[in-house]
């Protein structure tokens, strides 16, 4: 029998575990094997980064020591192997990890990880920026930006603070913020719509109704995950596409909503859906039912290149999104952790073809290092209603 070359496929082992919480609100995770080979993930809960970080130092036992290699084992270990498993916590950790380890097999047989995925499916992938402003002035003109700056999709949040049941105001304001940035780009650029989960049941189908002449891209988190059937009736309610997933965790959490017709997009974050291991495996499971994935994504770097490998290699891949530009990163843009922050250079509205090994990317472990002396305690804000009562942002 050939013997291989690779130290890595000869069952070279994790010999050291790193973290770094760094701004603007992310968790970057660094594995180094005991030939020095390096692999980055970024696995955090917006806002739980040191509840992520925990959970990671208790998996770090049974990872230290284990073959770099053996990227499925792992991953069934750590989903199997503890009595209770899944929620955004456990799957964050496991995602982040499950990145390195990839980027750690790629840099190792000196491709990019989607050649390891079957290879490519096409040469560039599409993406959105975010659009946001406190006024339909600010909206119009942000879009009008993002526009300028390159991209030919864009997305924005239409809602404030909701109530189960609220007054039309608040719907005429949600139809008024996007016509606002239709009018000020026109009908040749894709407007995703975000409800943020902040929309009830109640008023699902009346705002869906108000905002159908504007011709959304996609209707995102309409509802909150955990209210996904009401999702039924809707898509039979609406001509806008049905979008959901940031806040689900693995194939089991999609499968319903899939195999039941109730979502046209999939968006599960390769940072929280159990990293690229089990997002290509959501991606297939969607596209054997016809329906697309659009990769959630508003952390950092890692995370996008991770999203990325995943658009690449899977045919319904429709549009990434990114936090390029997006108002949570005041202190830090996307690519300042980066060696080469044109990486993901954009072009007409795509990002080309990722062409370096593993992931793709170079860190810049020296800011990285300094950037995790100030660390950060992001929070997202905490929304109520006029009679106190808390909802959600």
């Amino acid at each position: 029998m050939m013997k291989s070359n690779n130290k890595l496929l000869s069952g070279l082992s994790i010999k050291k575990v790193e973290l770094f919480k760094v701004p603007p609100r992310w968790l970057f995770l660094k594995l180094t094997t005991q030939n020095g080979l390096e692999g980055w993930g970024e696995p955090v809960v917006e806002g739980r980064a040191d509840t992520v970080a925990a959970a990671i130092n208790e998996i770090k036992p049974m990872l230290i020591g284990h073959p770099a290699n053996k990227i499925e084992d792992f991953w069934q270990l750590i989903f199997r192997g503890g009595f209770y498993r899944g929620g955004p916590v456990l799957m964050s950790a496991l995602s982040g990890i499950d990145q390195a380890l990839w980027d750690i097999k790629g840099k190792s047989l000196g491709v990019p990880i989607y050649e390891l995925l079957g290879g490519a499916v096409r040469d560039k992938m599409k993406i959105y920026g975010w659009v946001h402003g406190d006024t339909l002035d600010e909206l119009a003109a942000a879009a009008r930006k993002r526009i300028a700056d390159g991209f030919t999709a864009v997305k924005m949040v239409v809602t404030d603070e909701m109530e189960w049941i609220d007054a039309p105001v608040k719907v005429s304001n949600a139809a008024d913020r996007l016509a606002a940035v239709r009018e000020a780009i026109g009908n040749n650029y894709p407007i995703g719509v975000d409800f943020h989960g902040r929309v009830h049941k109640g008023m699902v189908k009346m705002m869906a109704k108000a905002l159908e002449p504007f011709h959304p891209y996609f209707l995102e988190e309409a509802v909150l995950s955990e209210n996904n059937e009401a999702l039924e009736s809707l898509r039979y309610f609406t001509s806008i596409p049905i979008a959901t997933g940031e806040r689900m965790y693995s194939r089991w959490d999609f499968k319903k909503i899939i195999q039941e017709g109730w979502v046209d997009i999939v968006q599960p974050d390769l940072s929280h859906a159990g990293g690229i291991s089990e997002v290509k495996k959501i991606a297939t499971m969607a596209e054997a039912y016809d329906v697309a994935i659009a990769p959630h994504c508003p952390l950092g770097p890692i995370s996008l290149a991770a999203a990325l490998q995943i658009d690449f290699s899977c045919i319904n891949a429709l549009i990434q999104e990114t936090s390029l530009g997006i108002h949570y990163n005041e202190e830090v843009e996307l690519t300042d952790y980066l060696k080469n922050p044109n990486v993901f250079g954009l072009k007409d509205g795509y990002v080309s073809l990722l062409q370096a090994p593993g992931l793709g990317i170079e860190i810049n472990e020296e800011k990285v290092r300094d950037a995790a002396k100030i660390g950060h305690n992001w929070k997202n804000p905490i929304w109520r209603n006029e009679d106190g009562s808390v909802t959600e942002w």
